[in-house]
């Protein structure tokens, strides 16, 4: 057995093997040891090698899923090795065989996966600094190519796709990929195009790529090829409900990178928790592939006005008179038909996976109806049409599936009653085998008048009609004589004997025969999945579309209007998960950026809200762009290309970059790549660094966005002193937080005003914060004396670089200066003159 069991190991060296015996999984040797203490198992040993015993570690195969689990989210991929040979005929072990490789980015059972959270395998091929990606939801049968240029664009990728899995080429040395949890290397010849090529073109029954628009994507090929190779040497079955691969265009969408994607925290926040984000306060969609929909859209914002228009109008429509509400009604039976679909086509579908999904198929003809009732919106007319009734699948499941299956097949009792006949009379022998023994008995004694007749069983001889000895010779010709005993006979007859056939294999053959009824059912289903792909998609989309009306209504949400103009103008504008969280009423605020007007110097106290008023735009910039409504009064705006965000403090010690290089990272990246129609948000940039350096850093960046990128800018800032540009630079405005003092507080009016702020009110927010008061009142003394050269420091920044000062140098006149401005030139001889010459230099000195 253990040569065996290191056979098979050997063919997967980095996989745990879960190696069947009996009821239980085992493990043994250095598999063991690492099961054991992630599972928190008992580690025992069975046997010796080399004199040693061999350490063994197993769960118990009806628990397995929960373990696996377990093992999966801690990134560890398991060989499920079973049983495959018949014990009862094998010689020595029985056949062992590895009947699938669960691997984090492969998985596709229910008990495996987030409900609501997509769980993607990504390849990624590279030639220089050009990358080709494709990436896969197994579970529902997603499949996507792109390539694109430059670290950054795949940074920003990895950050927006987050795959549980990376396969990379082995040569690929990046460590923003191969440092990733569940990144792994893989041969280069895996990565072959013309190998890609040809898979691909089996894959999908067709004669090249041309079709999917990823002809011309050599890399995004290579990629996929290495991709669909390794999840069919994982899952060991073919993948029919992976129909296609689609070219994902990095232009057809609203680029975010991936400082930006964390800034916004979309469906992370900045602690790394998913609580108070955009996305849990948009997420109330009735089903998970909603869900998980709704997270895709908020990643992928699009350019395309068409499309977004349209799903406006499809959320306007639900809106009229509550459509929405009987719509999410009709959509509350409607199970996970994505990846139940997907394990249809896996043949790894569970009995409760079909009787979801023939209530998910009951409820499509109510969907389609309160759809049909919703008037002017073409969006949600195809989509109508897209989502098909199946009443032939639901008449089917109904009569074979029970209405509570078991959890799994193996037990049997998962195929109704009525539905099969051969089923129902092997069921019914095996039931009710001790009354059809009655049955015979009482009907052989009629019969033959024998009164000491009666039918018997035992596990040697089987079943018998027993008759006492004297009156033996009473049996009719039909018996025929199985054993004889000292005080009766026991005979068989056929009846009885084809009862014994049926009755002694009647279980083993109903579940038998249970079983290839459920395959069948699966087969009827396989034959229907490309349409019932497309209705769970048209489902899906449903659900968004009416869980953002439900939110458009519920949340005082208007319809965005897109203009050709250069504008971006928000009427009582509003940042919905700060809003959730405040227990006293959000301050709205206007926005106007447009042509003659590209960006807002914003001033204002720490606190005052300047980072709230900057995301909220962002947010705003960001639904409109999915089609959703936004959180405003009004909200016009031209289409965006990207959205970047350079906002907080944060280092990066893994690569060995200070706070300040990020800040600088993130601001290079924004000046390189915005464009006229980017949105750009610049919180506190050069705070990093000493005073000077920081604030002309700051003002050379605030000219360079305004004059050269002309990209619509907030840009935030506690250097009062760049609140001169807006003479300079006619696209700038000034605007600030409100704020005022009452009774040595400051109270924070968090509204925007034009014009620049005053103060900023840092000793007062200190003060908030608990600073002691005799800091306070040292840090408002020394603050005085800074103050009074501020003056010069202004004018040499208008004119030139300003020099590098001392912080806390002394804010009195040098004494050379004084005596300096006390000399009467016109009285000075010449030799005075030279005396006092040399005693100013010795004062310098």
């Amino acid at each position: 057995m253990m040569r065996q069991y290191l056979r098979i190991k050997a063919e997967h060296p980095n996989d745990l093997l879960f190696y069947r015996m009996g009821d239980f999984y085992e493990l043994f040797n250095d598999d063991a040891k690492r099961a054991a203490e992630i599972l928190d198992i008992t580690l025992t040993a069975r046997g010796k090698s080399s004199g040693q015993p061999i350490p063994m570690a197993g769960v118990p195969y009806h628990a397995a899923e929960a373990y696996l689990a377990r093992l999966v989210r801690a990134g560890i991929s398991v060989a499920i090795c079973e049983q495959t040979g018949d014990p009862a005929t094998s010689k020595g072990p029985v056949e062992r065989k590895v009947v699938r490789v669960v691997t984090p980015g492969t998985l596709s059972d229910e008990a495996l996966l987030e409900d609501r959270v997509e769980n993607l395998l990504l390849a990624i091929n590279s030639q220089g600094e050009h990358y080709g990606l494709a990436y896969l939801d197994l579970a529902s049968g997603r499949f996507r190519a792109m390539e694109l240029q430059g670290e950054e664009a795949l940074a920003g990728e990895l950050q927006r796709l987050n795959p549980a899995e990376t396969l990379h080429c082995e040569t690929l040395s990046l460590p923003v990929v191969t440092e990733r949890r569940g990144a792994r290397a893989q041969p280069e010849w895996e990565f072959d195009l013309e190998s890609a090529r040809r898979a691909l073109n089996t894959q999908f029954q067709t004669h090249d790529l041309k079709g999917f628009g990823c002809d011309a994507l050599p890399l995004a090929i290579g990629a996929a090829g290495c991709l669909l190779q390794y999840v069919k040497d994982t899952q060991r079955s073919s993948l029919p409900h992976i129909r296609s691969i689609s070219h994902e265009n990095r232009a057809d969408s609203v680029i975010l990178d991936a400082a930006t994607r964390r800034n916004l925290e979309i469906d992370i926040n900045l602690a790394g928790g998913d609580s108070n984000t955009l996305l849990s306060v948009m997420d109330r969609c009735v089903t998970a592939m909603g869900s998980r929909l709704l997270r895709r859209w908020l990643h992928r914002p699009l350019t395309d006005i068409t499309i977004l228009e349209g799903r406006q109008q499809a959320i306007a429509a639900l809106c009229d008179n509550y459509r929405y509400e009987s719509l999410r009604k009709a959509l509350k039976p409607v199970g996970d038909m994505e990846r139940i679909l997907s394990r249809v086509a896996l043949r790894s579908a569970r009995p409760r996976d079909l009787s979801r999904l023939c209530a998910s198929l009951a409820a499509l003809p109510q969907l389609r109806s309160e759809l049909d009732q919703t008037q002017a919106a073409a969006r949600l007319e195809a989509l109508s049409q897209q989502c098909a009734e199946y009443p032939a699948l639901v008449e089917l499941l109904q009569r074979a599936i029970v209405e509570n299956p078991p959890v799994v097949i193996r037990d049997g009792g998962v195929i109704a009653e009525g539905y099969d006949a051969e089923l129902d009379e092997l069921r019914q022998i095996s039931s009710n085998a001790g009354n059809y023994l009655l049955e015979i008995e009482q009907r052989e004694r009629q019969a033959t008048g024998i009164s000491t007749l009666k039918v018997g069983y035992n596990r040697v001889h089987g079943y018998y009609i027993e008759i006492s000895r004297a009156q033996s010779d009473r049996a009719p010709d039909s018996y025929v004589r199985r054993q004889t005993l000292k005080n009766a006979e026991r005979f068989i007859t056929p009846e009885l004997k084809t009862f014994e056939d049926k009755a002694l294999s009647s279980k083993s053959r109903a579940l038998a025969r249970e079983k290839a009824l459920y395959e069948a059912l699966i087969e009827t289903l396989n034959k229907e999945l490309a349409s019932l792909q497309d209705s769970a998609a048209a489902v899906a989309e449903i659900d968004v579309l009416a869980n953002l009306a439900e939110r458009a209504d519920s949340l005082r949400m208007c319809r965005p209007q897109f203009c050709q103009e250069q504008l971006f103008e928000v009427s009582q504008g509003r940042h919905l998960v700060v809003e959730q969280v405040l227990e006293e009423p959000f301050i709205a605020n206007d926005t106007l950026l447009n042509d003659q007007r590209r960006m807002l110097l914003i001033t204002g106290p720490n606190m005052g809200g300047k980072s709230t008023y900057m995301r909220q735009n962002a947010v705003i910039a960001l639904l409109a762009h999915i089609g959703s409504f936004v959180p405003a009064q009004a909200a016009r705006l031209a289409p965006i290309d990207r959205i970047f965000t350079r906002i907080g403090s944060s280092d990066d010690l893994a690569s060995g970059r200070s706070t300040f290089m990020v800040e600088m990272t993130e601001t290079a990246n924004i000046l390189h790549n915005a464009t006229p129609r980017s949105l750009v948000l610049m919180d506190e940039v050069g705070r990093g660094t000493s005073t000077f350096d920081g604030l002309s850093l700051a003002w050379a960046a605030a000219v360079a966005l305004a004059r050269s990128v002309r990209a619509f800018t907030l840009f935030s800032t506690h250097y009062f002193e760049l609140t001169a540009l807006p003479e300079q630079c006619q696209t700038m405005a000034n605007v600030h937080l409100g704020a005022t003092e009452h009774q040595d507080h400051v109270v924070f009016l968090h509204n925007i005003q034009e014009g620049p702020a005053n103060r900023s009110y840092g000793l007062q927010v200190a003060k908030l914060a608990g600073i002691p008061d005799a800091v306070l009142q040292a840090a408002q003394h020394k603050l005085e004396e800074l103050e009074t050269g501020r003056a010069a420091a202004n004018a040499s920044l208008a004119s030139a670089p300003p020099a590098q000062a001392e912080l806390f140098g002394s804010a009195e006149p040098h004494p050379a200066v004084i005596e300096l401005e006390a000399l009467d030139i016109d009285d000075l001889s010449p030799r005075a003159a030279l005396d006092t010459l040399y005693r100013l230099k010795a004062l310098l000195n």
